[in-house]
């Protein structure tokens, strides 16, 4: 629909679920191909996410196929959500199960956004996937919902907002926290963050 020669306001929505809480998440280690359980408390919060999500209509919920983000799925009330592989953390090679801390005594300063990450994924292979997801998500007329990890939620956002991946370093993810991207006056913005 136009009006005046201008095309309409888009209105559809991106709504991102970080997983909620795993023994490796509460410590701060890396967390990518290892496949962990949400812990009690990461299933108590989980589940309350669905009261939250109740009162939304969406057209597409995909999720990640590690099964912390697809039980968060299945506990806010989205047991059918479609597993999409380019959802999955940032791939963290040698750093996997690993915090930030350790790394930091042998490479001072290292952070996944602006270092190597041995035998893991680079900001570009990253960028790549996630593109993908954000070109799934594009061609969905109405509001979409996703359950991911924190570092790929975080570089999916910056994609979205058209920014470099290494942007994402900006957006700090809180387990089972829910956050809204959308449009205002056809920019990609966000809505609600973290919360």
């Amino acid at each position: 629909m136009t009006t005046h020669g201008q095309s309409a306001e888009r209105e559809d929505r991106l709504w991102l679920v970080r997983h909620g809480e795993t023994e490796w998440s509460k410590s701060g280690r890396h967390t990518s191909t290892t496949d962990l359980p949400l812990t009690e408390e990461g299933e108590r919060i989980a589940a309350s996410l669905k009261e939250r999500l109740a009162g939304e209509q969406f057209d597409l919920v995909l999720t990640s196929p590690r099964q912390r983000a697809r039980r968060t799925a299945e506990l806010a009330g989205f047991p059918d959500a479609e597993v999409d592989d380019d959802l999955v953390e940032w791939n963290y090679g040698d750093y996997e199960g690993i915090t930030t801390a350790e790394i930091r005594k042998t490479v001072p300063g290292w952070t996944v956004w602006a270092n190597p990450v041995p035998n893991g994924e680079t900001p570009a292979e990253v960028a790549t996937r996630l593109d993908r997801v954000n070109a799934r998500i594009a061609a969905v007329d109405g509001d979409v919902l996703v359950f991911g990890h924190s570092h790929a939620l975080r570089a999916l956002t910056a994609r979205w907002l058209e920014l470099d991946v290494t942007e994402g370093r900006h957006f700090v993810l809180n387990t089972a926290t829910v956050s809204v991207l959308g449009w205002e006056r056809g920019s990609p913005v966000i809505h609600h963050w973290n919360s």
